[in-house]
């Protein structure tokens, strides 16, 4: 059944309010708080056909209504306007992650502001290799036998290795390494060096070839073999804020599903360029967290996603500020990755 705009209006209303009082909501109050220009008893009416949709329910007997998965679906993709960010919040946003230092610090400062700004759990993918290109190569002599192998990705990201070499190098041989790998690999995606890698050591003069061979062994277990994505989180406390209707049971099972970094990467590292996505409720795949609602962007320089952030929280969430909050966020990060 299609609802005319009168409902539409409602379940927008009972959202609106849900969210910001935590309490069911009645006809009364939404006449009173709302300008919906009919009766409490029209709005009763209204109320039962959107209980009898789905998109509404009734918790107690003779209390007010709720929405439910479906009424918060309907309401993020046709009914709710994602909130501009003030000029206040842009410019607290830029402060608080333009003072970082490195890379650590920029994804330990984005999933503190995420927390704090939305009041929800937060959650930050470290920019993923797997998606990455090689920015510079750096070999740090440690002794004539040994080298420090510096990656550095062009997300920031800093890979280090120690090399053993076959017997003592000049420091001449090691300049002459360093242009040869940095010729051949920067600019390039980490997936497509391998190949690369190999035809390093055949393009070697004789002399070289026994150190490339060595370096080539560490250059693609950093490039390659390196798989393992790491994830920060922030204000799993404010799991704890809510009201008594907005997690069934116990949330031991979400804190532990929050405990898995590999439930985390598949909600929050799988997502497309430019795009924000809202799951809610029984549309979660885990089954710990169908009493959640997650929002998800991914974010990188440009237009490359190079890792995923959002937040979860109880489907009584803003959905519009929550919305918002992430895609600026999102696009703040960009923009200093696309700078360092």
């Amino acid at each position: 059944m299609a609802l005319d705009e009168r409902k539409l209006e409602v379940l927008r209303a009972i959202v609106e309010d849900y969210v910001a009082t935590q309490e069911p909501v009645g006809s009364k109050a939404l006449v009173e708080r709302h300008n919906l220009r009919v009766s409490p008893a029209t709005v009763r009416n209204d109320m039962a056909v959107l209980e009898e949709e789905g998109y509404i329910r009734q918790p107690h007997t003779s209390a007010g209504r709720v929405p439910t998965d479906a009424g918060y679906r309907l309401f993020v993709d046709k009914l709710s306007r994602v909130k501009p960010l003030s000029q206040a919040e842009r410019r607290a946003i830029e402060r608080f992650l333009i003072g970082a230092v490195d890379l650590d610090d920029v994804v330990h400062r984005t999933v503190r502001l995420l927390a704090q700004l939305t009041r929800q759990v937060a959650v930050v993918q470290y920019p993923s290799l797997s998606r990455a290109s090689v920015r510079h190569f750096e070999l740090v002599p440690i002794s004539t036998t040994r080298l420090m192998v510096v990656m550095i990705a062009e997300t920031g990201r800093v890979e280090q290795r120690l090399v053993d070499l076959p017997g003592p190098i000049l420091a001449d041989d090691v300049t002459e390494l360093r242009r040869m790998i940095n010729d051949k690999l920067v600019g390039k995606r980490l997936v497509d060096t391998p190949p690369l890698v190999q035809g390093l050591v055949e393009e070697c003069s004789s002399n070289l070839r026994p150190p490339m061979t060595a370096l080539s062994t560490v250059l693609l277990e950093t490039l390659v073999e390196r798989s393992e994505e790491r994830i920060a989180l922030a204000g799993t406390a404010n799991l704890a804020r809510g009201g008594l209707l907005d997690f069934q049971g116990s949330l031991r099972p979400i804190l532990e599903a929050l405990e898995e970094e590999v439930i985390l990467l598949k909600l929050f590292g799988e997502v497309e360029p430019s795009m924000t996505r809202v799951r809610i409720g029984d549309e979660n795949e885990i089954e710990d967290l169908r009493g959640t609602s997650i929002v998800a962007t991914g974010y990188g320089p440009g237009a490359m996603v190079v890792g995923g952030m959002g937040v979860l929280g109880p489907t009584r969430m803003d959905y519009p500020g929550n919305i918002a909050t992430v895609r600026a966020v999102a696009r703040y990060v960009g923009d200093l990755l696309a700078q360092s």
